[in-house]
């Protein structure tokens, strides 16, 4: 009885893989493996737009702020943010003069690029976007020549059309950079 002994764990382990190959056929494979990219989604002045995930440090509800005397109209003011002193940008004043109105749904995007460290208030903002490499489209939105500057291509999906909003060259803007009045 001793000899059987080691042949029935063997015999057990055979056993269970043979079920395990029987019951495996039909299971779920991946066919295709499509690309993708994700970004933040925001809207400013009723335009869609995204920014890549990596470019956005953190959203944060419009906070309250001191005003900066002799800045610019776009410039809101300076927040204190968890002890970190938060510059906050309008983007909408910045890019169209069009100061954005301040409502439920307005939120800042915290942005941190090389030296630049800002916050830029958007009408809203609708989370994250995944986007598969066959819906960009170099097709922009209708927007102005000015929103244009800071685009980088879109994507398209259904009826919805995303223009990607470039931090880059919003950062790289010597216009952006001056945020102190001219008098």
């Amino acid at each position: 009885m001793a000899a059987a002994l080691p042949q029935q764990p063997f015999a057990l382990l055979r056993d269970i893989e043979s079920r395990s190959r029987t019951n495996a056929i039909g299971l779920p494979q991946q066919v295709e493996v499509r690309r993708t990219w994700s970004g933040i989604g925001f809207k400013v002045n009723g335009i869609r737009l995204v920014a890549a995930v990596s470019d956005i440090d953190e959203i944060l509800d419009y906070p309250s702020m001191t005003r900066v005397p002799g800045a610019m109209p776009w410039v809101r003011g300076l927040a204190n943010i968890r002890g970190t002193l938060l510059p906050i940008l309008d983007l909408n004043g910045f890019v169209e003069g069009d100061v954005t109105t301040s409502g439920r749904d307005t939120r800042v995007l915290a942005v941190h690029h090389g030296d630049i460290f800002a916050g830029l208030v958007v009408d809203e903002v609708i989370g994250l976007r995944h986007f598969f490499d066959e819906e960009r489209t170099e097709q922009l939105p209708d927007v102005s020549s000015e929103m244009r500057k800071y685009l980088t291509g879109a994507y398209r999906q259904g009826n919805a059309h995303w223009a990607v909003f470039s931090m880059q060259r919003l950062a790289g803007s010597n216009r952006f950079l001056q945020v102190a009045t001219h008098a």
